[in-house]
């Protein structure tokens, strides 16, 4: 990626974002969408019950990707690279999809997808006021704990102990406002139709993040209840023409995590620790894993999903460092919040209540920049690249914390979680002792370099071995990929483990003391103190501007507006819309932009004139892959699949004059469907009104 100044409008540069009156800004709640703005610039009215049919119809992928409900028979749209990783659990040395691609051509050829959890947003409940109550007048640390085992409290009522519901309390604001989002939970999803990957990804990284594009970043899967296709009541159905230059067009997805509202202190961290480390560490395993494909065909294939999301996450990463890198809008956003910070300190009263806020996550990010190599190398495991390693973590963890009352849990194993844990645990994908040993030779080696050879924790877990001798011998000897063998160890509980002599698990078990410290002084004294004082931080906003504001993205669904329409680049127009054309005009014959053998035959018999991608105002960051692009008339006319390269500072701020958002067109699914891959009885499936 060429270096790229990312300017951002100072209107849109304020630490806590006082949205443009004109600019198509904002990822809403769905429970309070700016209706009326809406209605102002586009003419368009946002019912509820319009509101609602958009809600039930999306859905969120669990490990963090989007989609929607495409047909009353549970079929679901999303991104090839959101269910990649399934694409490839699916394949084998003989059949590999990932290169040819995979249509079911009936009911019964449909595959399930090992790890894959979809869920969709039935209701939204405001529980302020109950986390409020239980947390008033507590100090940090106090109130982490209170307010986890509250949360957990409100979601396990929530849920009622069904596996099939998901409850999830979501903080807005940084502690604004609680949401409580329950969700039906699917987990028997199966893979309809993938292509290959030259074309989801043609172009691969040197177009990542770019535009124009041409990609046919798309997959079908479906959702099955009680081992039958899903009946849905509601789903987006399909557009006839599809997206147009200047058209008023929605997106709805599940963005990750934005970091608009975050303070300077925070913000600083960012740009001089975490993301330095993080670009360190990616590149570095980027170059292993690129070394290791070139090893032989298969060694590609079982390890081409591994590539992919670290090369999407490197350029990811540095797109945002160079977003704060820029002086003018780093200088724009220090003046903002010193401006909020007057108006608090000018008033005595607020100023008592949230003055002191920010100087104390100052110290909070300070701490744990002294922390960070420990906390992320051995809790948050970048020192144990290894599933097999992550089987035994979970093992070791599960079997302890299920044993304390659902509100004194680790989070992620409170009862409202645990289907979750256990679809990864008692996973049947396959597992390669090759690259088992590759990725955890690396992060083992990466450890030591972090923590340093005189650490008492190194000298204790490595003794005299070298990470190479460590990792074969623990993914040689373990019987942890024997899926029947994590399940008797799991339903044997804290004796069977004990008892057990299995090393990686006796690995884990070593590991695990350390982390457990590590998390408790994270969580007791840097999570506290941003929790306690970012709520403040909100809180003090709050009282200066209202709250006619939309939250930072937290995962959850949100919906955008925008329109269909390019975009000015170095004096050059950059049009909205790619036609197969530019595709074909793009190939070399060589990866990344070699076309499959199916478009290249039929080429001579499709309309080169046919959309193929496009670009919008709607405002959206990572997490929103797979989500839908649809008109006012809740049809399909597009597929998000990534944004262009000046939105990769979406995470800090939004400049409606460059950030785009990328989609598939509509017309190009069902061209691809109809004359590349014979898939008609999909065609007519997305076609039923």
């Amino acid at each position: 990626m060429k270096a790229r100044k990312i300017v951002l409008l100072y209107a849109l540069s304020m630490p806590f974002f006082v949205s443009s009156l004109f600019a198509d800004e904002g990822m809403w709640l769905l429970n309070d969408f700016p209706a009326k703005k809406v209605k102002e610039k586009y003419g368009f009215s946002v019912t509820k019950e319009w509101l609602d049919h958009a809600k039930l119809s999306s859905i969120r992928l669990a490990n963090g990707c989007s989609g929607s409900f495409v047909s009353k028979e549970g079929l679901i749209l999303t991104n090839h690279h959101c269910v990649d990783s399934c694409i490839e659990q699916l394949s084998t040395s003989e059949k590999d999809f990932i290169a040819s691609g995979f249509y079911a051509k009936s009911l019964p050829d449909e595959v399930k997808c090992p790890e894959i959890e979809v869920n969709q947003l039935i209701d939204i409940t405001d529980v302020t006021s109950l986390i409020n109550k239980a947390t008033k007048g507590l100090e940090a640390q106090k109130f982490n704990e209170v307010q986890k085992a509250e949360m957990s409290r409100i979601e396990n009522e929530c849920s009622g102990k069904k596996e099939d519901i998901r409850c999830d309390v979501v903080t807005l604001y940084f502690g604004g406002k609680y949401h409580l989002y329950k969700y039906q939970r699917y987990q028997d999803v199966r893979l309809v139709f993938a292509p290959e990957i030259a074309i989801a990804n043609f172009g691969g990284d040197p177009d990542n993040f770019m535009f124009p594009r041409y990609d046919l970043d798309m997959a079908l899967l479906r959702a099955y209840d009680k081992d039958a296709p899903l009946k849905t009541g509601q789903f987006f159905k399909w557009s006839s023409s599809g997206a147009v230059p200047g058209e008023l067009t929605f997106v709805s997805g599940h963005p990750g995590r934005s970091e608009r509202l975050l303070t300077i202190p925070e913000l600083e961290f960012q740009r001089d620790v975490y993301l330095p480390y993080r670009i360190f560490y990616l590149s570095e395993f980027r170059g292993l894993i690129t070394e290791f494909q070139t090893r032989g065909a298969e060694q590609k294939r079982f390890s081409m999903a591994t590539l992919l999301e670290i090369e999407n996450s490197l350029k990811a990463f540095k797109g945002r460092l160079e977003a704060l890198q820029d002086k003018t809008f780093f200088t724009e956003k220090v003046a903002d919040e010193n401006l909020l910070r007057r108006k608090i300190n000018s008033n005595p009263v607020l100023k008592r209540q949230y003055g002191n806020a920010w100087a104390e996550i100052a110290k909070a990010e300070a701490s744990y920049k002294d922390i960070l190599k420990d906390y992320q190398f051995i809790e948050r495991d970048r020192g144990f690249s290894s599933t097999l390693y992550s089987h035994a973590k979970t093992l070791v963890r599960a079997v302890t914390e299920l044993t304390k009352p659902n509100d004194k849990r680790f989070r992620e194993y409170i009862d409202a979680n645990m289907p979750v844990v256990k679809q990864e645990l008692f996973s049947t994908a396959p597992i390669y002792d090759e690259f088992e040993e590759l990725t955890l030779t690396f992060s083992l080696t990466k450890l030591r370099e972090a923590l340093g050879v005189d650490s008492p924790f190194i000298k204790k877990l490595f003794g005299s071995k070298a990470p190479e001798e460590i990792a074969k011998a623990l993914i040689q000897g373990t019987k942890l990929k024997d899926v029947k063998f994590r399940e008797a160890l799991f339903a044997g509980g804290p004796e069977a483990l004990q008892k057990s002599d299995d090393p990686m698990l006796q690995f884990a078990r070593e590991v695990d003391v350390t982390a457990r410290e590590i998390r408790r002084t994270y969580e007791d004294t840097i999570e506290a103190s941003l929790k306690k004082n970012g709520e403040l931080v909100a809180k003090a906003f709050f009282a200066i501007n209202g709250t006619d504001t939309y939250p930072d993205a937290t995962s959850t669904l949100r919906l955008t507006y925008g329109k269909v329409v390019g975009y000015v680049e170095k004096g050059d127009v950059v049009k909205p819309i790619t036609v197969f054309r530019g595709m074909f005009d793009r190939h070399t014959g060589r990866d990344p932009f070699a076309l499959p053998e199916s478009w290249l035959k039929a080429k001579s018999t499709l309309d080169l004139n046919t959309p193929m991608n496009f670009c919008t105002t709607n405002d959206i960051i990572g997490g929103n892959s797979g989500s839908p692009v649809f008109d006012k008339n809740a049809e399909i006319i597009g597929l998000i699949f990534d944004g262009n390269i000046q939105s990769l500072g979406g995470d800090y701020g939004f400049d409606e004059s460059v950030n785009r958002a990328v989609a598939v067109h509509s017309a190009a699914i069902l061209t691809g469907l109809k004359k590349i891959y014979n898939a008609e009885r999909i065609v007519t499936e997305l076609m039923q009104k």
